[in-house]
């Protein structure tokens, strides 16, 4: 499956060990002698939501939560749960996803498919990091996994991995490591990024995830405006390029230094299935 450049091999309710599904994502995510894949998405029985969704990176080690590998568990879910004969057709439905990070709430309007994130945390702006002997001040946050977020001009021409692979195993990020998302401001409402994953070790087409940390991180460095005074809410609407080409929209609420109601939207589909050799 793929969603907006992000793709995944997904294995539907399999019941195995945990180590042989490490064992397995290592694999079958390469991209020379496996299927490849940014990602395993580990499908199995939940009994508090419609299904449990377990991530696994190309290294073998397992994530939190995965932004895009979610919208692709709901469409899959979706598509599955029609009649035999009528996969693929149009179809409007609403599920919740367990993960690691907690309930995923989504919404699938045909390909296009919504989910709503838990509430982003541990927001801190401006930290002062060294870099090959530069100072850069980068901004964190973790939206359900972690992200580093650095605004930059002339984005197409920054060297994501070799500048992510140094900020992903910057000492003040450790133990957990963190993903690092170089963004370019083009609008009041509109970003352009590109993202090392983690796990993936790598640049990838696209992170939901990170995609809404820098929507957030964009707004929250922002004058507060007059009429958020209080605890009134402001609504945004961020649309996000990723390195794809596609656009992921992100809505939240922003009341106070809080973030709410965080939903990120974009298409996803099912290319292909088949039968792997383990």
């Amino acid at each position: 499956m793929v969603a907006s450049g992000n793709d995944f091999v997904v294995i539907d309710r399999v019941q195995s060990t945990e180590y042989r599904v490490q064992s397995v994502a290592q694999k079958i995510c390469n991209r020379k002698y496996g299927i490849g894949a940014d990602g395993l998405l580990v499908l199995e029985k939940s009994k508090i939501a419609d299904v449990k969704m377990r991530i696994f990176n190309p290294d073998g080690s397992e994530a939190e939560m995965c932004g895009n590998g979610a919208r692709c568990t709901a469409l899959w879910q979706i598509a599955n749960r029609l009649p035999a004969g009528r996969q693929g057709k149009p179809q409007t439905a609403k599920l919740k996803i367990e993960t690691k990070a907690g309930i995923i709430e989504s919404e699938v309007n045909n390909k296009n498919v919504k989910i709503k994130l838990t509430d982003p945390k541990d927001i801190k702006l401006d930290i002062p990091i060294k870099i090959n002997n530069r100072l850069l001040k980068v901004n964190f946050i973790n939206t359900a996994v972690p992200h580093t977020i650095i605004f930059v001009e002339g984005l197409d021409k920054i060297d994501v991995v070799n500048l992510g692979r140094q900020i992903r195993y910057y000492q003040k990020f450790k133990p957990a490591g963190t993903n690092v998302d170089f963004v370019e401001v083009l609008t009041d409402d509109s970003l352009k990024i590109r993202t090392y994953e983690r796990g993936v070790e790598d640049e990838t087409l696209a992170c939901g995830t990170g995609t809404v940390a820098a929507a957030i991180i964009f707004v929250a460095r922002l004058p507060l405006p007059v009429r958020q005074a209080g605890v009134c809410p402001f609504a945004r609407q961020i649309d996000v390029i990723t390195k794809s080409g596609e656009i992921l929209k992100v809505y939240f609420d922003k009341i106070g230094d809080n973030f709410k109601n965080v939903w990120l939207e974009g298409k996803a589909k099912i290319v292909y299935m088949g039968v792997y050799h383990v």
